[in-house]
């Protein structure tokens, strides 16, 4: 379970420096649609940013095996930001339930707002998640 420590009021932030491998040309190879879109923070990066800030901010308040899995976002993105700007993220967990945590996300580039928000993640056993997923591949017979 996780520690005592983890409740509500926990905050969080920290900033990275957009480069051109953050932009929506740079998202995936994969999806073509956006290799020709304009070079601005992309917002998939955006949220991957949120989740990493959320990571960070409870990390010291789970027990050792414990991690935090993604399981719903809403998340607006108001506003451009182009390479050279730093983009900061700040967190704060609203509530602990079980063991979903739901956070207030807010990010900013060196100008203005540009994204807000709510996130919510799951506390996870490490290795009985990662059998779960396991069994899930390809040729893995499924029980039940």
């Amino acid at each position: 379970m996780p520690q005592a420590s983890l409740r509500p009021g926990i905050a969080f932030s920290q900033s990275i420096l957009v480069d051109d491998s953050l932009t929506v040309p740079s998202v995936s190879a994969r999806f073509r649609g956006f290799a020709d879109m304009p070079p601005v923070f992309a917002t998939a990066f955006m949220v991957g940013f949120v989740e990493w800030t959320c990571i960070e901010a409870v990390r010291a308040h789970l027990s050792d095996g414990e991690q935090t899995v993604g399981t719903h976002i809403d998340m607006s993105h108001m506003a451009a930001t182009p390479a050279g700007l730093h983009v900061t993220a700040e967190v704060e967990l609203l509530a602990v339930e079980g063991r979903k945590l739901r956070f207030r996300v807010r990010c900013y580039d060196d100008r203005e707002s540009i994204g807000e928000g709510t996130h919510e993640r799951a506390i996870i056993r490490a290795a009985s998640f990662a059998a779960k997923v396991e069994a899930k591949r390809p040729g893995t017979k499924l029980s039940g």
